[in-house]
């Protein structure tokens, strides 16, 4: 009986709050109907020139710099390593030492090959002196012998070029063994141990050196918002990791040309990386100022149309519709830049809609 009791209780209690929670989402349902029935969708507005200064939030890249893969030029073994990761270096400084016992040898053969044909052309160079003065007494030398050791001097003179060409073209190749910095920078990357065997074929390089003091922010402008990026203007930004830090690069760099597939173009702001608070490959958010430098149409976003049929609005022109088709630029967090064919005071539905067809009658309310 207690049970019986106790179930009934528990029913009445489920039953009355599925009732007041059924009469609460009928009056909020009423009043969003209330809500919509109050919005005019014939409103008009009356198109103005304004001339805004419009911010751009884009995401961008931050870029060292200066950024080189070091590859190994000839076939050899890593013998030193004179860096690691974190390390900074300064142009011109020995990072790593390779060893090729092959190429040392053919150095040293090439070597004593030129030194060879120099003493040749010393011996033959003599010889053509003397016969060059004794030849001043007429008659002492034969013309056919000065013949001869003027060739033979220009032969041995030739031969001592082609030595010394083939010796400091393998010097050249031994010198591939020194790995310098080619610039200022830091090592991010070594992927190497002493005794590795490389080579020109490696996949992985045996150093990555950056310069990370002056870093790059790379930005894809839309094509609507080239025409407003001046160089020299300033963006100011922050990185994820820092948002409560704000940043200033100005731009330096634009490529003049649209990419192909997003349709926008490349510009590069640069940033003086003090004290190395931001790192290369950082994502940036940026906030780009666009100024015109006259008025134009701005309209409410809910007045554009944007159909297959293309984007435009609609005009209201005798109490008739008539689609105006027109092209979206800056974009504002209520209002957007249209450009088509409109004049000052020309009267837009505040609330485009597709449906709406030229020619359709307007409500005056």
């Amino acid at each position: 009986m207690k049970n019986l009791i106790y179930i009934t209780l528990v029913s009445a209690f489920i039953f009355t709050g599925c009732a007041e929670s059924k009469k609460e989402n009928k009056e909020e349902q009423k009043k969003e109907m209330g809500g919509m029935m109050m919005m005019n969708p014939f409103e008009t507005v009356p198109v103005k020139k304004i001339n805004p200064l419009v911010i751009l939030k884009l995401a961008g890249e931050l870029q060292p710099d200066q950024s080189t893969e070091l590859f190994a030029k000839v076939n050899s073994y890593v013998k030193n390593i004179r860096v690691d990761i974190g390390d900074r270096v300064s142009e011109g400084q020995i990072l790593m030492t390779l060893e090729a016992p092959e190429i040392q040898s053919q150095v040293a053969t090439a070597k004593a090959k030129f030194k060879a044909q120099q003493a040749v052309y010393v011996s033959t160079l003599a010889t053509y002196d003397r016969m060059v003065r004794a030849n001043q007494t007429a008659g002492a030398i034969a013309r056919d012998a000065m013949d001869q050791i003027t060739a033979r001097k220009l032969s041995d003179q030739a031969q001592l070029a082609a030595a010394e060409s083939a010796y400091h073209e393998i010097k050249n190749i031994d010198d591939y063994l020194v790995i310098r910095a080619p610039f200022s920078g830091i090592i991010t990357d070594r992927s190497v141990d002493l005794g590795a065997y490389v080579g020109p074929m490696g996949k992985s390089p045996l150093l990555v050196v950056q310069n990370n003091q002056k870093l790059r922010l790379n930005l894809s402008i839309p094509e609507a918002n080239t025409p407003f990026i001046k160089l020299g203007d300033t963006i100011q930004f922050y990185v994820r990791s820092q948002p409560q830090h704000k940043y200033f690069a100005k731009i330096s760099r634009k490529s003049g040309s649209l990419d192909l597939k997003l349709r926008s173009e490349k510009v590069e702001a640069d940033f003086i990386n003090t004290n190395h608070a931001l790192k290369p490959f950082m994502i940036a958010e940026t906030q780009i100022p666009l100024q015109n430098s006259e008025a134009t149409f701005f309209v409410p976003k809910s007045a554009v149309v944007d159909s297959n049929m293309g984007m435009y609005v609609i005009a209201v022109e005798g109490g008739k519709a008539r689609k105006i088709p027109v092209s979206k630029g800056r974009v504002m967090p209520e209002m957007v830049e249209v450009l088509g064919e409109l004049a000052e005071d020309t009267v837009i539905l505040k609330m485009g809609n597709e449906e709406i067809q030229d020619g359709s009658a307007i409500p005056n309310k």
